[in-house]
């Protein structure tokens, strides 16, 4: 799925596995790791080891990488909330600092939330992030989506509670949007 002339969503391969794991579970302390659940322990892996716990990300429908100029950069995914009321959340992850604050993700989110909305019965699409991701709220902001949830204080990272964010947009509020 092409966005721009740079930025493409694509189902990953065989081929893209190495860059993958050099970007989430080479270092110890990735960068992106800082806003992406801190909360979570992350450790670093050897590559073997990630492709066994990994393997199913290859030519997935539910789990895309994204590529700059053909290079992998992050990725997005979905994954079921409660699949009969076809309730689904969206994830994002780019990986690479240098792409951070460009609008590469409102960008990528606004092609994967068009993408489902158009390929499924969907009625609703979310995501959950915390309250130290401001940049992720903001992105919410910007494409029309409701806080539809504020857990508070539930998160904890270096000492200081943070609350839970969801955030989502229902299908007549997409379409809306995109009139705008």
């Amino acid at each position: 799925m092409r966005i721009n002339e740079k930025l493409i969503l694509r189902q990953l391969t065989d081929v893209d596995m190495p860059r993958l794991w050099e970007l989430i579970a080479k270092e110890e302390n990735p960068e992106w790791k800082k806003w992406d659940a801190p909360y979570y322990p992350h450790k670093a892996i050897p590559y073997e080891e990630f492709l066994k716990k990994t393997g199913q990300y290859t030519l997935q429908k539910d789990f895309f990488g994204i590529f700059s100029d053909e290079t992998l950069i992050g990725t997005v995914c979905y994954y079921w909330e409660h699949e009969p009321s076809l309730w689904l959340e969206i994830g994002i992850g780019i990986y690479d600092p240098a792409f951070w604050g460009g609008g590469i993700g409102t960008k990528v989110i606004t092609a994967w939330i068009e993408h489902l909305f158009t390929t499924m019965p969907l009625v609703r699409v979310g995501y959950t992030t915390w309250s130290g991701n401001e940049r992720m709220i903001k992105v919410g902001e910007r494409l029309g989506m409701t806080l539809e949830a504020r857990l508070r204080k539930c998160r904890y990272y270096n000492g200081i509670y943070y609350d839970s964010i969801r955030m989502g947009i229902l299908r007549e509020e997409w379409e809306e949007f995109k009139v705008k």
